[in-house]
C-alpha cells in the first residue's frame, strides 16, 4: 500500500513539474496576438535588452514611479536601453489609494521625459499590500481624473488604465472613466464582451532569456 502511495505522489509531482515548466515558457499565439512585450521595473534586476528583443519582445512598459514618493531607480537606464535595443517603450505609474493624485503625478512627470516616440502612459490600478485606505468610489474617481488630466497634459497622449479585477469591481473604473483598458488574467483572455480592452497581461510568470526570473508578458490582439 505504501508503495502505491509513493508511486501516486511521484506521478503527481511529475505532473505539477510539467505544468510549471509549460507555464513558465508559455505565450499566446502570434497569429491571434501579433504584438507582445513585457512590463519591467527595478524588481526585475539587470536586463539584457538586446537579448530580450531577440527573444520576441516588441515593446516594454517600464515603471517610472509608484504612489507619491517612490521613484524607480532603474527607470532612466531601462528607458534608454529599451530605445537603444529598437523596442517600443512606454512608462507606467503604480497608483496608490494612500497618496494624493497631485503628488503621484509629480513623481511620474519628474521621471518621464516628454517623448513623441513613447507609447501612451499607463496607470496601474490595484490594491497595494501596504495601503489599507479604501476611500469611497466618488473620491477615488475624482482623484483618478485629476491624475489622468495631469499626466495627459504632460505626455500629450491619452493614458491607458491597467486595472485589476478586484479594483474594478470595487470602484467601477471601466464604467466610471472613459479610457482604454488593459486587463490582467493569467493564460485565459478576459471576456471582451463584458469590458473592451486593448492589452492583456497573459502571464506574470514567464521566464525569458535576458531577464533573471519571472516577468509579466503582455499582448495586444489584432
Amino acid at each position: 500500500m505504501l508503495g502505491r502511495f509513493c508511486v501516486v505522489f511521484a506521478i503527481l509531482g511529475l505532473l505539477v513539474l510539467g505544468a510549471w515548466l509549460y507555464a513558465r515558457d508559455w505565450a499566446p499565439s502570434r497569429d491571434e496576438f501579433p504584438t507582445q512585450g513585457v512590463s519591467i521595473s527595478s524588481d526585475n534586476g539587470p536586463i539584457e535588452w538586446g537579448t530580450l528583443a531577440a527573444q520576441g519582445a516588441d515593446f516594454a512598459y517600464i515603471r517610472a514611479a509608484s504612489g507619491g514618493r517612490f521613484r524607480d531607480p532603474a527607470f532612466e537606464a531601462n528607458w534608454a536601453a529599451a530605445r537603444a535595443a529598437g523596442m517600443r517603450y512606454g512608462a507606467s505609474l503604480d497608483f496608490s489609494l494612500c497618496a494624493r493624485a497631485s503628488d503621484q503625478a509629480t513623481g511620474f512627470m519628474t521621471m518621464v521625459p516628454r517623448d513623441n516616440a513613447a507609447l501612451p502612459p499607463v496607470i496601474r490600478l490595484g490594491f497595494e499590500p501596504g495601503c489599507h485606505a479604501r476611500p469611497g468610489q466618488d473620491a477615488v474617481l475624482s482623484e483618478l481624473n485629476t491624475l489622468i488630466n495631469l499626466i495627459e497634459s504632460h505626455s500629450g497622449t491619452p493614458v491607458v488604465l491597467n486595472v485589476s479585477d478586484d479594483f474594478d469591481m470595487q470602484y467601477g473604473i471601466a464604467s466610471g472613466i472613459n479610457r482604454t483598458l488593459w486587463l490582467d488574467r493569467n493564460f485565459f483572455p478576459p471576456d471582451s464582451g463584458k469590458r473592451k480592452w486593448v492589452m492583456w497581461t497573459a502571464s506574470d510568470m514567464r521566464h525569458i532569456d535576458g531577464i533573471d526570473g519571472p516577468v509579466k508578458w503582455d499582448v495586444m490582439p489584432r
